[in-house]
Parts: C-alpha cells; structure tokens; sequence
C-alpha cells in the first residue's frame, strides 16, 4: 500500500465509523421515542426513514468502498456486487425522497394559518406513511436494473468496463433501454431536487417574513422566542442544501469519470472520499437541532439516575 491509499483508507474508515455511530444511535433514539409513547410524529417518522437510508448506504457501498481504500481488490462475485450496489441505489434513492418529503412536510407546516393550508397540514400527516411505503416501491422497481449493468471486477471485460469499483464494475449499456431507464432515474432525482428547492424557497419566504415580525416586536420593546417550527425548519433547509451540494458535486465527477478514459487518481480519491458527505453531516444536524437530545441524555446520564448517597 502506498501513501496514498492509506490516507484514503482512514479517511474512510473515519467516516464509516462516525456515520454509522450516529446513524445507529438515531435510530434507538426513534425506538426509544416508540417505547415512550406508541406513535411517532410525522416529522420524526420521516427522519427514521431517512436514517434508516443512511445506515443502509453505509452498510452496502460504505463499507465496500472503506475496504477498497485499504488496497482490497477482487473479494466479491457476481451476486454479491449485484446485490449490495443494488441495496445501495435504492437506500441512495430512499434518501432523496425522504429528504424532499422533509422539506415539504416543513414548507406545510410553517406555512400561515389559513382555512385552506389548515386542511392541507389536517391531512398531510395521513400521507407520510403511503409516500414512504410508494418510494420503496418506486426505488426498487426503477434500481431492478442495476444489477443488469453490474460485475464482479474479475468478470469485467477491459473494454467495456465504465467505472471500475476495484471490487465490482459497471458495465457500458449502449442500448436503448439502458438509456430509457438512465433518463427515468435522472427525470426522478430531477424531479424531487425541483421539489426540494421549492420547499426550500417558500421556507425562506416565510422565515423572511416572521424575522421581520420579530425585528416589529424587538423594537416595539417585546423580547419574542423563536418558534419550534421555526428552528425545525432552519434545521431542514440546512438538510436540503446539504443534500443540494453533495449531489450536485456527486453527479458532476461521476459524469466526468464515467466519460474520462484517464482518470486521474485524485478525482477517484476525491471522489470516494466525499460519496457519504450528505450521510456523516446529516444526522449531526439532527442531533445538534432536537432540544429532546438533550433531555434524553441528561436522563441516560449516570449522574442523574445517583441517587443522594
């Protein structure tokens, strides 16, 4: 191994190490919320699906690709590439849909008191359920294909292989099909980033709108408190343009990747590096924005639970 793989190797294990950590520790968090009280709401419903997306793309490409850092090479066969890059994409998929979700579900519930957003955010929390059950379905009908395009590394011709995985590689598909379902997973991840940054865009219209209250009522003499919908909403639309940038950088170098003959050794590093941005960051801006943090660790703390001795 040299230099640079071992840097890459920790860089990775590092991350795998936090964003799992967290990831786990999010979902007994929302098991213990369960046990607590029998339902969850719909905003910590939606978090629960996307740490469960988060913790499922670091078990499957996250830790193929912690492994690739190290200079492992061929250790997967045919199955088994097919199999965890197919759970990858469709956990990458569950992602994007569970972060648009957040982000309307936001956008409806900062939005003002109307009759006619009343009923809207009446009914919204009905529909949290079948959306997360359709995006399941969705991602895995429309990902049925990965496995199609996917080889082991010691099954891949040199010429047709498009970007090598060191552990698996996927395959050139010149055929019209292959190019109707590349257009239907790029109209899909188009779709919900449009949704997103219309979410996103109508939050700051409203945050613009209650800071100029807030600057109304400090000048007036008054000392108002920030709205809980108010920090969650902050807290979402961090989410969102987190999630904006890392696609955005992803979809960027893997084209330049896929289409390069000679890729340069630091965009595949880079590359590889930067693939699980969005899950490391993402649930530290759940924990670091839920005050019940707070409260939950204060009462799993072994201080508090001493009783006066």
């Amino acid at each position: 191994m040299n230099a640079i793989e071992i840097w890459v190797g920790t860089v990775m294990l590092l991350q795998m190490s936090i964003g799992i950590s967290e990831n786990v520790f999010l979902l007994l968090f929302y098991i213990h919320l369960t046990s607590s009280s029998p339902w969850l709401n719909s905003s910590d419903l939606i978090l629960t699906h996307l740490t469960l997306a988060n913790t499922t793309v670091f078990l499957t490409k996250g830790i193929l690709d912690t492994l690739s850092g190290w200079g492992w090479r061929i250790f997967l066969g045919d199955m088994g590439c097919k199999t965890l890059l197919y759970l990858y994409r469709v956990a990458r998929g569950l992602t994007i849909c569970s972060t648009c979700l957040l982000s309307i579900f936001q956008a409806v519930t900062i939005s003002p008191r109307t009759p006619r957003w009343a009923r809207i955010k009446a009914r919204f929390p009905n529909s949290v359920v079948p959306f997360c059950l359709l995006s399941w379905v969705l991602n895995l009908m429309i990902y049925v294909s990965v496995p199609i395009g996917v080889r082991s590394a010691q099954n891949s011709s040199t010429v047709s292989i498009s970007l090598d995985l060191k552990y698996c590689s996927a395959v050139i598909g010149g055929t019209k099909t292959a190019l109707v379902i590349s257009a239907v997973i790029s109209l899909q991840d188009l779709f919900f980033m449009v949704l997103m940054s219309i979410a996103s865009g109508y939050m700051v219209w409203v945050l613009h709108r209650y800071h100029q209250q807030v600057q109304h009522l400090r000048t007036s003499g008054r000392s108002p408190r920030m709205m809980p919908e108010v920090r969650a909403a902050k807290r979402v639309m961090a989410l969102v343009t987190l999630f904006i940038l890392h696609y955005g950088r992803q979809s960027i170098m893997l084209s330049i990747l896929i289409n390069v003959k000679e890729k340069p050794a630091l965009l595949v590093n880079s590359h590889l590096v930067l693939s699980f941005t969005f899950s490391v960051i993402s649930p530290f801006l759940m924990i670091s924005g839920d005050r019940r943090m707070r409260r939950f660790w204060k009462t799993q703390s072994p201080v508090s639970n001493m009783g006066p001795s």
